[in-house]
């Protein structure tokens, strides 16, 4: 099938052309590299990449198409997406509708036929940008001088635009039913449904509430425990909920997952910084400090907590082996615990499953 020509267009100036795929409209947005094989579904329904627009390392996607189970949020997130080959085949049982099919139902933009290497490698040295794809101003100088005049995502609040409108209860459909241990209140920040269903399938009775949901109302709740979910964007610009998760250290158990952790280190009075091009794949390397084991880990963040900035109480407890940045960090004194990466995967490796039991032994040691 023939295609329309597209151009992608980097900030500091970088022209790639291709091929137009998915809805042919333009796309702004950060442009990011995802070292994942598999999992473009995960990936593409991923609210963390809220503003984003994703490059996929692997050469060939789409060949399993999509399907109604694999998805983490209710549609997709990301601004854009970008690959080597889209597959003009779907191979597998469980596929739906095509890959090309899907983005244009949801509207969103892609390019193929680039040099996906070279733009990674762009990436790597520069570091993220802003991009736009079009395919229908293709001339280079003016994307460039449309993309140079677009705002970054840094301090800008991307998690309303994600968050849950009211709060609600989550239950694991198709399984059998499991007894419930403790309730457990999540506050959804871009919250991936992979991490409510770890939480359901151990016992815990969920309920979700939305990222500006005051610390009074979760603890007239009065659960078991917190979860600080994942989500986009700049942790700094997300204020109201930096200024309720300090009401609730000391109060009740909690576990941060990625921007819920970055979250919880500016609760704490630490900062956060931008890393050069983030952590985005399955394939991230990450030491438990207190046993010296490596887990690989699945990872989707641009921002990163500065451990020196945070008070004596918190103890680093997790590094990332490429960067020496901090992967995980706990309280000393409170049932506090986070982690920057994703232990409920999906996609990427399920290393890091245990956390979510560490998470509801805390619990059970609490109420001991």
């Amino acid at each position: 099938m023939k295609r329309n020509k597209a151009v992608l267009a980097l900030a500091d100036g970088t022209i790639f052309e291709g091929s137009a795929i998915g809805a042919e409209t333009d796309t702004y947005g950060e442009v990011v590299f995802n070292t994942s094989m598999t999992g473009y579904q995960e990936i593409l329904t991923d609210p963390s990449y809220k503003g984003q627009i994703v490059t996929m390392t692997y050469p060939h996607i789409g060949n399993y198409g999509i399907n109604s189970e694999d998805i983490e949020s209710f549609k997709p997130r990301v601004s854009g997406f970008i690959v080597k080959e889209l597959s003009r085949y779907t191979s597998s049982w469980r596929s739906q509708k095509s890959l090309d099919s899907y983005l244009k139902e949801n509207n969103i933009a892609g390019i193929e036929g680039i040099d996906t290497r070279a733009l990674t490698k762009r990436l790597r040295e520069n570091g993220s940008q802003m991009g736009i794809i079009s395919s229908k101003d293709t001339d280079p100088q003016s994307l460039i001088s449309r993309i140079k005049s677009v705002r970054g995502l840094a301090g800008v609040d991307l998690v309303k635009e994600v968050t849950c409108d009211k709060k609600y209860g989550w239950t694991n459909s198709g399984e059998s039913e499991v007894r419930t241990k403790f309730s457990v209140v999540v506050y959804d920040f871009g919250v991936k449904w992979n991490i409510l269903r770890s939480l359901a399938g151990i016992g815990c009775d969920v309920t979700v509430v939305p990222a500006s949901a005051s610390a009074e109302d979760v603890l007239a709740m009065n659960p078991d425990g917190i979860l600080l979910s994942n989500g986009p964007g700049d942790p700094e610009a997300v204020t109201y909920a930096i200024g309720n998760v300090r009401k609730l250290i000391g109060r009740k158990p909690i576990f941060g997952i990625c921007l819920g952790h970055q979250i919880l280190g500016l609760a704490l009075g630490g900062k956060t910084y931008k890393l050069k091009f983030g952590h985005h794949g399955g394939n991230q390397p990450v030491m438990d400090l207190s046993t010296r084991r490596v887990e690989i880990t699945a990872q989707n963040h641009n921002f990163a907590v500065d451990i020196d900035s945070i008070g004596s109480d918190i103890e680093l407890t997790h590094v990332n082996l490429n960067d020496q940045t901090v992967e995980g960090m706990r309280h000393r004194r409170y049932p506090v615990f986070s982690v920057q990466y994703h232990p409920e995967a999906s996609p990427g490796p399920h290393d890091s499953e245990y956390l979510f039991k560490r998470f509801t032994d805390m619990i059970g040691n609490i109420n001991a």
